[in-house]
């Protein structure tokens, strides 16, 4: 019986080294394989700058559909685009911004959070309470001087109704 164990053993093991073997490709085993990598170069210390993200013109993503329009043959859209370094969802979406309108008044949109018209609007209300209270302020002094005017024209007797014809006033 111990025979019989010691034989199911030795297949097992035989089993288990042919399928081990079979999983690496090279058939080198993994510590000379990582051996020899750290052989051949030391690692760069030189630490890589972080891509920037692509900026399209209006004008640019316009010629590049109008190119891709004008391809006729299968494989030249394909074409452009690995020239251009650029997606087909690109060009989607270039699209949607063209048929919206987005492309050609792209120039004049400003970048950055929008500003809320309750702000607007509480700014200029802001803005025409100060200048209706400097109004008042000035009308307040006009009628103080007309009053003055008056009394003055009272105590001296002069009549206002001769001045207005003399044309004085």
């Amino acid at each position: 019986m111990i025979e019989k164990i010691n034989k199911i053993r030795q297949v097992i093991n035989s089993k288990a080294e042919e399928t081990e073997g079979t999983r690496r490709a090279t058939g080198v085993s993994s510590a000379t394989a990582e051996e020899e990598k750290s052989a051949q170069s030391p690692p760069n210390p030189e630490v890589l700058p972080k891509p920037k993200r692509q900026r399209f013109t209006a004008a640019y993503k316009l010629r590049i559909l109008q190119e891709t329009e004008s391809c006729t043959e299968s494989g030249q859209v394909g074409q452009i685009l690995r020239r251009e370094g650029l997606y087909a969802s690109h060009l989607t979406k270039w699209r949607q911004q063209r048929q919206e309108g987005a492309l050609k008044s792209l120039s004049s949109n400003k970048r950055g959070r929008k500003p809320k018209t309750e702000t607007l609007m509480a700014n200029k209300i802001d803005e025409l309470e100060k200048e209706n209270e400097e109004l008042r302020k000035k009308l307040k002094q006009a009628e103080s001087v007309i009053g003055v005017q008056k009394k003055i024209s009272e105590l001296f007797g002069i009549a206002m109704e001769s001045l207005q014809m003399n044309g004085s006033i």
